[in-house]
């Protein structure tokens, strides 16, 4: 028992150092410029959101990007009749949608059916995103520059509380990690769900395939390594997400992310192995190594604990007290060199005495996954513009 601990704190501690390490010598792609501007598609699932989705889909009209270039697609999903009648007071497409289980898959499936082929590019939003002025210019530039898969910098919208303070933050360290950390190593950087761009084509050839109820992200990029492209992360395209003010509102959204996750590791476990036997390092990575972790909050708390209390029980160890201790700063030191600097102020200290009843909420979490990946869990939006 002690030697596995050992074997799979001392395994997050290095991808989080390695990863963290490689995120500081990232390089954002340099744009071009000269490209003829393609048509793009600006797709916007929203179920239920009829406290934001008019806001954000007038938001994303302001773009620098010629408009006839562009088309914002808001997927309609039990909406209130007086929010439809505000979308058409605005130049954006409104595809109504209704399905006994609704789920982002079908929505964007149904969506991309109706709009038609004429598109080059799709971006996905979540219904409380606000892109850059500049996000569509620097996908279109990226994009023809050959990659068909880019991931944008997702960045907090609010941070009025401490909750939501410390989800931003943690954003910002998955974007390092596996952002700018898996960009530098040459591998795939994770998708998020929003903030994505792709190759029309190729976006809608991967999503007839799936029905993802939770995560469709994940399985979107699994399929996508799956046939041999990568998603580019892309630091300057940056898309401001509304983060969790509500207790509750965290702990189904983290329970929705941590069954995904192990989810899409049991079905895809087998194959992360195989193509590692054949070289594919890049797949082993999304499939595998990267589900493989319990959520980095977790982590922290139980490597802290354990690294704490064997430390009185040195005596007893068959294996080097040293070797936890090493562990145990690798992983802090990663999570470390992944803040940003505009963190680290005294909010980011006040924030942390959060961090030991957060911890204990997601640590719970782990037995209360049961069929949580069946079910659409829906994560409420209450904040319209940006506040950042």
């Amino acid at each position: 028992m002690e030697a596995a601990l050992l074997c799979y704190f001392g395994y997050v501690a290095l991808y989080t150092f390695i990863f963290s390490l490689g995120g500081l010598f990232y390089k954002s792609p340099r744009t071009k410029g000269g490209f003829k501007e393609k048509k793009f598609a600006v797709m916007i699932p929203a179920y239920k959101e009829d406290g934001v989705i008019f806001h954000v889909a007038k938001d994303a009209l302001n773009q620098t990007y010629d408009q006839s270039n562009y088309d914002v697609v808001v997927i309609a999903d039990s909406l209130q009749p007086a929010t439809l009648k505000d979308l058409a007071t605005i130049p954006v497409k409104t595809v109504k949608v209704s399905f006994e289980k609704s789920t982002k898959v079908k929505a964007l499936n149904e969506a991309m059916k109706r709009i038609g082929d004429s598109y080059d590019y799709g971006v996905i939003l979540d219904a409380d995103n606000v892109m850059e002025p500049h996000f569509l210019e620097i996908m279109n530039d990226l994009h023809q520059q050959g990659y068909n898969a880019i991931q944008g910098r997702r960045a907090a919208k609010n941070e009025n509380n401490s909750l939501s303070y410390l989800d931003g933050l943690s954003e910002e360290i998955n974007n390092h990690v596996y952002g700018k950390g898996s960009t530098t190593l040459g591998l795939s950087s994770a998708l998020k769900g929003s903030g994505m761009s792709f190759k029309y084509d190729v976006l809608k050839r991967m999503l007839l395939r799936m029905d993802s109820i939770g995560g469709f992200d994940r399985e979107l990029e699994l399929r996508l390594v799956g046939e041999g492209t990568k998603v580019k992360y892309v630091s300057k395209a940056i898309v401001y997400d509304e983060k969790v003010e509500k207790s509750n509102v965290f702990e189904n959204q983290r329970k929705r992310w941590i069954s995904s996750q192990f989810f899409y590791l049991r079905q895809y476990f087998i194959s992360g192995l195989i193509n590692l036997l054949k070289g594919r390092l890049t797949y082993f990575n999304s499939t595998v190594l990267r589900n493989l972790q319990l959520p980095r909050l977790i982590n922290l708390g139980l490597i802290t604990v354990l690294t704490f209390l064997l430390f009185f029980l040195q005596n007893r160890l068959h294996l080097p007290y040293e070797a936890w201790l090493l562990a145990w700063s690798a992983t802090v030191m990663g999570i470390v060199m992944a803040i940003p600097r505009s963190y680290y102020n005294i909010r980011l200290i006040k924030a942390v005495f959060r961090l030991p009843a957060i911890f204990w909420k997601m640590f719970t979490l782990l037995f209360k996954l049961k069929d949580a990946n069946k079910k659409f869990i829906h994560t409420p939006h209450s904040s319209p513009s940006q506040s950042k």
